[in-house]
């Protein structure tokens, strides 16, 4: 029987423990009895699909909400053998959507398909605030704007934003014909953004408690939305596999536009200020390179099972995952800190994506190193655009 042993208690050994590999196994010889140490946490399995992965802003915990409704938080490590459930809840009636964790990392905010609002202290699970029929409508998505505020959007485009000194909201707005997917929110905490299934992004300025416009109409869904460029560039995702690119403060028609080579974009977080990682219906992860815009590789892949939300970890080291296979995978995120886009260089067509992890496809452990991504892209209708969004186009991957 393989036992975990305390990372306190091996410090001395750590290097020889080590593998190289981020799929390395435990010795499978005699004698061998002492857990090794992984480049990357071992997947978590769940009963059901994960719909939803945050992670704790100062411990190496991370919370998930499946398609039951459950809620569990885990501690990671990457020791074999080392992930613990600390505690689970069943609150919530119907499919959680999406979680996420206070500054301080003292509760745990999650809002489901029942409506409900729930709010969870991290030390033991217990549910110490719930807000029932929060909406109308089944609730899509959550962000947390201080230790007061708070928004959520619902299924029918309906925007809220509470004040928990209030135990009430302050705004609510319908502005968008369609469901919210998500949201983000300025360095001030003025301007909320979000993007919606009518294929526009919405701007609300929550300062002054009003909605300020509407973006033109995009082909497709905008399902995912992310501030970068040092705040100067709003950067949304469609289900149509476009990446569609916003000025600050020129919120009514798109700076730039450029179709990846992929199914979809259903979900992507920034990792830094000009690399986004996205999570499309393929289930492939890719690191995508804003202006110049170029997918830059492949970090990971749940093999043909759709990826629903992506996280990142506080210490940036680590990009978690989940998809319809009921699982939660880790990423080494390692070296995308060190990437370069060279505005004049273009990746040739027909060429496999580099693997930016060891587990991605063509990646040192990957299985599936036989398999190749198709490369015939979507084109784009729109030929108005630069010659940088052309040749950005080729240099996308497909599926």
């Amino acid at each position: 029987m393989n036992l975990e042993v305390p990372p306190s208690q091996h410090q001395e050994s750590m290097d020889d423990q080590h593998q190289e590999g981020e799929d390395s196994e435990l010795d499978d010889t005699a004698g061998s009895s002492e857990p090794r140490l992984r480049d990357t946490p071992e997947d978590i399995l769940f009963e059901a699909a994960v719909n939803t992965i945050a992670f704790h802003p100062s411990q190496d915990i991370l919370a998930a909400g499946d398609v039951d409704g459950d809620v569990f938080v885990y501690s990671y490590s990457c020791w074999e053998s080392g992930n613990k459930e600390l505690w689970s809840s069943g609150h919530h009636l119907k499919s959680c959507r999406d979680s996420a964790f206070t500054s301080d990392g003292q509760q745990l905010f999650t809002v489901s398909k029942d409506k409900a609002i729930h709010i969870l202290s991290m030390e033991e699970g217990k549910l110490i605030k719930r807000i029932p029929k929060a909406h109308d409508s089944p609730l899509n998505c959550l962000l947390l704007i201080d230790e007061n505020l708070f928004a959520t959007g619902d299924d029918n485009g309906m925007l809220k934003v509470w004040d928990l000194r209030r135990d009430t909201s302050f705004m609510e707005m319908k502005n968008h014909e369609e469901y919210i997917s998500d949201m983000a929110i300025d360095e001030n905490k003025k301007m909320l953004l979000t993007a919606s299934g009518d294929g526009t992004m919405g701007v609300f300025n929550i300062k002054r408690r009003r909605f300020e416009l509407l973006s033109e109409y995009q082909s497709g869904d905008l399902t995912s939305v992310a501030i970068m460029k040092r705040g100067k560039k709003v950067v949304c995702g469609s289900s149509e596999g476009t990446i569609y690119l916003f000025n600050w403060n020129g919120f009514g028609a798109t700076s730039d536009r450029f179709a990846v080579k992929a199914e979809s974009i259903d979900c992507m977080v920034p990792i830094t200020d000009n690399i986004v990682c996205t999570g499309s219906m393929d289930g492939v992860i890719r690191a995508i390179n804003i202006l110049p815009n170029r997918v830059v590789g492949t970090v990971g892949q749940h093999p043909g099972e759709p990826i629903e939300q992506l996280a990142k970890s506080r210490d940036g080291k680590f990009l978690a995952s989940c998809a319809h296979d009921q699982k939660v995978k880790f990423w080494d995120m390692s070296s995308l800190s060190s990437i370069v886009v060279d505005v004049y260089r273009k990746r040739k067509k027909n060429k496999q994506l580099p693997a930016l992890s060891r587990k991605a496809f063509g990646g040192a452990d990957d299985f599936f190193s036989g398999l190749r991504e198709e490369t015939e892209g979507k084109s784009m209708g729109d030929q108005e655009d630069s010659n940088e969004d052309e040749s950005d186009s080729d240099d996308s991957d497909s599926d």
